[in-house]
């Protein structure tokens, strides 16, 4: 079972989400098999541009967007600073002037993707989670290294889950 350890808000630059669309989940071994994420690192001149500007950047991130009676939308990339070209065969999508609202999912790797219970912890303390024009929420699965990447000695590991959130 996964348990939500820690809820914040993130002050962020305004980035820029590259990658592809889906219209449900799966396709990550797609994007290994063809080095996809090495385009986008190769795009935004590598990882240590958007480590400069945000701290927990850098992580291959799937993008959730849902608005009640419109169709479900997902999309598998990584975040880049604002700006950064986007290479042929791709999508980017441009988050300005936003905060991310953050919940640290601690569990076994199946577990922590069950992310039920972060929005409302994240309205709890506080926070107003963005809508988009069309009254859609985006929110992301962050794979950060290496509290993601790297189990604990109990087989647990955490799972950065965002909401974009008003500042």
């Amino acid at each position: 079972m996964a348990e939500i350890i820690k809820v914040f808000k993130e002050e962020i630059p305004s980035l820029r989400f590259i990658g592809k669309k889906y219209d449900k989940f799966g396709h990550w071994g797609e994007w290994f098999a063809n080095g996809w994420f090495d385009v986008i690192e190769q795009a935004m001149g590598g990882t240590a541009q958007i480590l400069a500007q945000w701290e927990n950047g850098g992580g291959y991130i799937g993008v959730e967007r849902r608005a009640e009676g419109q169709p479900f939308a997902y999309y598998i990339g990584m975040m880049t600073p604002a700006g950064t070209p986007v290479p042929e065969g791709f999508v980017g999508l441009d988050f300005v002037n936003l905060a991310l609202g953050t919940c640290w999912i601690r569990g076994s790797e199946k577990a922590v993707h069950k992310t039920v219970g972060c929005r409302e912890k994240l309205i709890e303390a506080g926070m107003t989670v963005w809508q988009d024009s069309e009254g859609g929420e985006w929110s992301f699965e962050n794979c950060v290294c290496p509290r993601y990447t790297t189990p604990d000695e109990q087989g647990n590991m955490i799972l950065d889950y965002c909401y974009f959130v008003l500042r």
